[in-house]
């Protein structure tokens, strides 16, 4: 063997040490982007930390502005943070059925936290940054929402916020302006941080320079002041019990929780146990109307899979709802699995009537992935044994209205609160009431159930209407239309909820506005996106370098400067 050479250690010395100085600075990123998807995580329910999801977002978006870096390393830092923001969020997915349901979802969706990490850098140098950074969130938002397989909106922003003050803006722009504003917050104060940083470094390098940079510290701390304003100055229209509506009309509504044998996919397995136990509590419950000890309800709301027992073709089952139903001396809402002719299954709401049986019903409009149903079962039968104890129930049609004495409810079926579509279509048909008719036992002893309520919460304050939740194992709540918890159960314990609410036809601007809102925000965020790559060619024609590399640029107040990066 060769001697080595004497000066062969240091230069052998000194690559290791430039790797070790090129590494450090990425691994305290990456676990900073890491961290960035915690705490947006800690900010949701059961939690009541809503305040967290901000910060987390302005970890983020320090992450990705605050060293010069291309567009896919911060795709690269969005991904880590959504990774870790959404496995923590959904192991309820493979509670039961292992852990690659749950991984591979999260993995996937967490590509579009990547895509945001990657506008952040595109629009970092834009006039206004925050602003536009804010929107990008909406915009992937929107497309979680949208894409594939109809998309999945769990984890959105807006729905960690139930108990925070921002949610007064749902009453305005719905779901996707509560998101909005919490990236707008976290996106300003990311420009407030890299404006301190900003003023120190240019501070410590040249007198005076320091006072030009704190300049666009006053612009970050107003697009950060922006959302709170516009939350207070949306306080006035949230829709409480006492505000006066046209309908003006009280009734009462109860919610039955009959709970469940057991948890998990083979719940259902006794599914006539599932059914006796909803009739067994509001059979109850009639007793308690007739001592006297609550007000007789004027409609009964079950929760979704309470008659996993087909009750248009089971003549037992049939009989023991109508008994039920003669009791209480009201129509009940059935939540039932009916099956087709060609052998597929629908996921229904039935208005069921002790005088004339069956009446309306609302069949589950969105239906879930890989749960019930299976897109290319074939393929993914491959990768689990699971994968063929998917169901195959297949979407209904309408607007998700029923009528029952004389009341109109939207129904919105566990999985469909999720979607802003949902109840809009609803309020748009004339809902007056909201119901939230879920199977959570499917998901066991998580936070699964109190992230549906959050969401519930949420699209309470959007349209202004009391929402009734009535869960299988809990947790069953009745909702005042600003959002707050009126009654709640515990879980897996049979109970019912009776309350008076209101009925209202009044819309509030969210129902009046539909999409727009989001709308603008994601037409905003392309057109920004357009504006910033137009810059970008146009700096890299004129300076000859490439757009990402760092190069110096004139500061603008409001934005990411380049030079600091």
């Amino acid at each position: 063997m060769s001697p080595v050479p004497q000066d062969a250690a240091p230069a052998a010395s000194g690559a290791g040490s430039s790797w070790r100085r090129r590494l450090t600075p990425v691994s305290v990123r990456s676990l900073a982007a890491v961290g960035a998807g915690l705490l947006v995580f800690a900010s949701f329910p059961p939690r009541p930390l809503w305040f967290l999801a901000p910060v987390g977002i302005a970890v983020l978006v320090t992450v990705v502005t605050a060293r010069p870096m291309r567009r896919r390393a911060g795709f690269g830092y969005g991904y880590l943070a959504g990774l870790g923001f959404l496995v923590p969020l959904l192991p309820w997915i493979g509670v039961y059925v292992g852990p690659l349901p749950w991984l591979a979802l999260a993995a996937v969706e967490a590509l579009f936290v990547g895509v945001f990490g990657a506008l952040v850098v595109h629009l970092r140098s834009m006039p206004g940054a925050p602003l536009w950074i804010a929107a990008a969130w909406s915009l992937t938002e929107y497309l979680r929402s949208s894409v594939p397989f109809g998309g999945f909106p769990w984890g959105r922003l807006a729905f960690g916020q139930p108990d925070g003050f921002l949610v007064w803006l749902a009453a305005v722009g719905g779901a996707p302006l509560v998101s909005f504003a919490v990236a707008l917050i976290g996106s300003g104060a990311a420009a407030i941080v890299v404006a301190v940083l900003r003023g120190r470094a240019r501070g410590a390098g040249a007198p005076g320079r320091g006072d030009s940079a704190r300049g666009g510290l006053l612009p970050a701390v107003a697009w950060t002041a922006l959302a709170p304003l516009a939350a207070l100055a949306a306080w006035p229209l949230v829709v409480t019990p006492e505000t006066a509506d046209s309908v003006g009309r009280e009734v009462t509504v109860a919610a039955i929780q009959g709970s469940v044998p057991r948890l998990g996919l083979d719940f259902n397995a006794q599914r006539k146990a599932v059914l006796d136990n909803h009739v067994a509590r509001t059979l109850e419950l009639a007793g308690q109307v007739r001592a006297g000890e609550v007000d007789a309800p004027d409609v009964v709301i079950w929760p979704e899979n309470a008659s996993d027992i087909d009750p248009l073709r089971n003549a037992d089952a049939a009989a023991e709802i109508t008994a039920a139903s003669s009791a209480i001396g009201a129509p009940i809402l059935v939540g039932a699995v009916l099956v087709n002719g060609d052998g597929t299954t629908t996921n229904s709401v039935i208005v069921w009537d002790a005088q004339g049986g069956p009446g309306e019903r609302h069949d589950k409009r969105i239906i879930q992935p890989f749960g019930e149903y299976l897109p290319y079962r074939s393929f993914f039968r491959l990768f689990s044994e699971y994968a063929d104890r998917a169901g195959f129930f297949v979407p209904g049609n309408g607007d998700g209205t029923v009528t029952a004495a004389g009341i109109t409810i939207g129904v919105a079926t566990c999985y469909e609160v999720a979607f802003d579509r949902a109840f809009r279509d609803s309020v748009e048909a004339g809902a007056q009431l909201l119901a939230v008719p879920t199977n959570n036992a499917t998901f066991g002893d998580t936070e699964m159930t109190y992230q549906q309520l959050a969401m519930s919460r949420v699209r309470a304050v959007e349209h202004g209407r009391s929402v009734i939740v009535a869960a299988t194992s809990g947790v069953s709540a009745v909702i005042d239309p600003d959002g707050r918890v009126q009654q709640r159960t515990a879980l897996f314990e049979p109970a019912a909820l009776v309350a008076r609410v209101q009925l209202r036809q009044d819309a509030t601007l969210a129902s009046r506005f539909g999409p727009g809102p989001e709308l603008v925000l994601c037409v905003g965020a392309v057109a920004a996106a357009g504006v910033a790559l137009v810059r970008d060619r146009r700096r890299r024609d004129a300076s000859g370098s490439q757009p990402e590399s760092g190069a110096a640029s004139t500061p603008a107040a409001g934005r990411f400067d380049r030079e600091d990066l």
